[in-house]
């Protein structure tokens, strides 16, 4: 449905953690929202449960809209857009639409 798909390497375009990078966990297709490691962290206060356990105040990603990230692509090495091709095995390939590189 989305051209990110879990594993892929993103940057945020818009919002507090604009310019950062991170690698997507997850996907959240009904809300339209992505969960990407390091970026929209919120506290959270944890407190202790068990006598070997810490508590305090946690960082925890949130999950951020789809809309707000961009594909970063490896082979140029800047955030672009997300194209689909038909291949010869009859397969649908996405490609880099800034350097026509396979992803």
């Amino acid at each position: 449905m989305f051209k990110i798909r879990r594993g892929d390497i993103i940057q945020v375009t818009k919002g507090r953690d604009k310019g950062k990078k991170g690698k997507v966990l997850k996907i959240f297709a009904q809300e339209k929202r992505a969960l990407v490691e390091g970026i929209n962290l919120l506290k959270k206060h944890k407190r202790q449960t068990r006598q070997d356990q810490q508590g305090g105040i946690v960082s925890i990603e949130s999950p951020i809209g789809i809309a707000n990230i961009a594909f970063l692509c490896k082979h140029c090495n800047r955030a672009s857009r997300v194209g689909f091709v038909i291949g010869k095995d009859h397969a649908k390939n996405r490609f880099c639409k800034a350097c026509k590189e396979p992803v």
